[in-house]
C-alpha cells in the first residue's frame, strides 16, 4: 500500500510539473520581443563572472548559431569583435546596465544580446554550468528577452569500460582527457540550444509573429543533457 501511494504521489507531482509547464507560451513570457519585432541582432563579449578564463571566448563564438536558426540577422560576432576592440567596448559589462542605443547607431542592430557566466567548471563526470541571457532593445531600452540556464553536461559512458569501479575510474579518466580537449565548446553549445529554443521567431520564419500560443519552458532552466 505503501508503495502505490509512493507511485500515485510521484505521478500526480509529474502531472503538474508537466502541467506547470504547458502554462506558459512564448507571448506571455516575452510580449516585447511581438511588439518591437526585432529583425537584426549584436551579440556582445560575454560577462565572465567564473573562474573559467575561456569561457568567454567559448560561449560568444556559439550564440548567434541558434539566434539565425530561429530567424534572426545575427551581425558576424568577428566583424563586431574588430570594433569592440577598437572602440573599447570589449567588456560588456560597461554597458549592460546603460543605454544601448548606441549600438544601433553604430552596428543598426535592433536589440543586443548580453550573456553572463556566473559557473563554468568541472564536477564529477561532466561540466557545470550556470548562464544567464539578456536581450535589450536599442530603441527602448527595454529587456525583450530573459532567461538562466543551469546546465550540466553529462560526459560519462558507463558502458564504454562497464560497471564497477575500475569501469568508473576509467570513465572518469576518459573524461578528464575529453573536457580538456573538446566537452567545453559542446557545453556552450548546448546552453544556448536550451536558452535560445522558445525565444520568438524572427522575420525569415515562417513561424514569425504567428507563434505567441507556443508552449514555452520557464525563465528559469536547470537540465542535465548528455554529451
Amino acid at each position: 500500500m505503501k508503495k502505490f501511494h509512493f507511485i500515485l504521489i510521484a505521478f500526480c507531482a509529474l502531472l503538474f510539473a508537466s502541467c506547470e509547464t504547458l502554462n506558459h507560451t512564448r507571448g506571455e513570457l516575452y510580449p516585447k520581443m511581438y511588439d518591437e519585432k526585432p529583425v537584426t541582432l549584436l551579440v556582445m563579449p560575454p560577462i565572465n563572472n567564473s573562474n573559467n578564463v575561456e569561457a568567454k571566448d567559448l560561449l560568444y563564438t556559439s550564440i548567434s548559431q541558434p539566434l539565425a536558426e530561429a530567424g534572426y540577422y545575427v551581425i558576424s560576432p568577428h566583424l563586431a569583435m574588430e570594433i569592440f576592440k577598437a572602440e573599447s567596448a570589449y567588456d560588456a559589462e560597461n554597458f549592460i546596465e546603460g543605454n544601448v542605443g548606441m549600438f544601433g547607431k553604430v552596428f543598426g542592430a535592433d536589440a543586443v544580446i548580453f550573456s553572463v557566466i556566473d559557473e563554468w567548471k568541472k564536477k564529477g563526470f561532466g561540466i557545470e554550468t550556470k548562464i544567464t541571457y539578456i536581450v535589450k532593445s536599442t530603441r527602448t531600452n527595454e529587456v525583450l528577452f530573459d532567461r538562466t540556464c543551469d546546465l550540466y553536461l553529462d560526459l560519462s559512458d558507463n558502458n564504454y569500460y562497464g560497471g564497477g569501479l575500475v569501469g568508473s575510474l576509467a570513465n572518469l579518466a576518459v573524461s578528464a582527457i575529453n573536457t580538456a580537449l573538446t566537452d567545453h565548446i559542446v557545453a556552450a553549445r548546448n546552453c544556448n540550444q536550451y536558452i535560445f529554443a522558445d525565444i520568438p521567431q524572427g522575420k525569415y520564419r515562417a513561424e514569425h509573429m504567428q507563434d505567441q500560443e507556443t508552449p514555452a519552458r520557464d525563465k528559469n532552466i536547470s537540465a542535465t543533457v548528455k554529451k
